[in-house]
């Protein structure tokens, strides 16, 4: 409890802005407008990277958006970078599964060591190199374009990937796959399908997490989250579903929970706004229950 209350106190105090729903913790670094994953792993820091075109590194910044250490990947290289997740032993996964065009087939996932504990400046991965089944074109018709994916987390031994959806015409359907979390070469396993939407500026998933105990999941999108609980694994689709909308509309790619109720989250620099880390309280929030459609 006393460590809950000292971080809520730390985003306070850092928090002097409002942005819809969600209070501006910092700005983040200029040199980081193009971020794209989160984790954190320590209290008041967290761990960035950018997408697609930029350098292969892991960011740590603090919660006055300072960079306190850079570790460049010795073994990979950044294709398009899109998200970060962790599992119970700290190691960090790094999901280079961007995939705009639908075309690529060398999609892959980096799996390094706990950065906290790094010593120098640089780190090794471990490839997890990975396709769809159901995916027979590179690339599909527009209409069938549901393979690129910005958006993983880590749970029991096993990463689960959800795409996100470019489709044109945009039917808001998206797919949920699995992947052991050990290196390998592995088709992933099709685990669901969600569809939480059907407007494509609010309903595309750019980033996903999962609490603490396991219980809860929470997709983001350009404005909105999507909260899934009471499912049974491993199609966590099949729960509850409830929905908040932040109120803004950036282009928010990273969430990560700090806590049960508390959530950490960034967006791009774009149309002069953005590249801001946030925090959000959802025991504070209007939760809107929805139906799954």
């Amino acid at each position: 409890m006393i460590r809950t209350f000292l971080l809520l106190l730390s985003l306070t105090f850092f928090s002097c802005t409002n942005y819809g729903q969600l209070k501006v913790v910092t700005d983040l670094p200029s040199s980081l407008k193009e971020n794209s994953g989160m984790v954190s792993l320590k209290d008041s820091t967290v761990w960035i990277i950018e997408d697609g075109g930029n350098k292969d590194e892991l960011y740590k910044v603090d919660f006055k958006g300072n960079i306190l250490k850079t570790l460049k990947m010795k073994n990979g290289d950044n294709d398009d970078w899109e998200d970060l997740t962790k599992d119970t032993l700290g190691n960090v996964y790094i999901a280079d599964i961007g995939n705009n065009d639908n075309s690529r087939k060398n999609l892959k996932i980096y799996k390094v060591p706990n950065p906290e504990i790094e010593p120098g400046d640089k780190i090794d991965a471990e490839k997890i190199e990975l396709s769809y089944p159901n995916q027979k074109e590179f690339p599909p018709k527009k209409s069938g374009r549901y393979f690129d994916a910005e958006a993983i987390f880590h749970h029991n031994n096993k990463l689960f990937i959800v795409t996100k959806n470019r489709a044109n015409p945009f039917t808001g359907s998206a797919y949920i796959y699995s992947v052991p979390d050990q290196k390998g070469v592995y088709e992933a396993t099709l685990v669901g399908e969600i569809n939480v939407c059907k407007d494509w500026k609010t309903c595309q998933i750019t980033g996903i997490a999962i609490s603490p105990s396991g219980k809860k999941i929470i997709a983001l999108s350009y404005g909105k989250l999507f909260i899934f609980t009471d499912f049974t694994w491993d199609n966590f689709s099949n729960g509850k579903i409830e929905e908040i909308d932040l109120g803004i509309r950036t282009q928010l790619e990273s969430i990560c929970f700090l806590n049960e109720d508390l959530i950490l989250l960034s967006d791009e620099r774009s149309h002069g706004t953005g590249n801001n880390l946030y925090s959000l309280d959802l025991s504070k929030v209007k939760i809107q229950s929805r139906d799954q459609r």
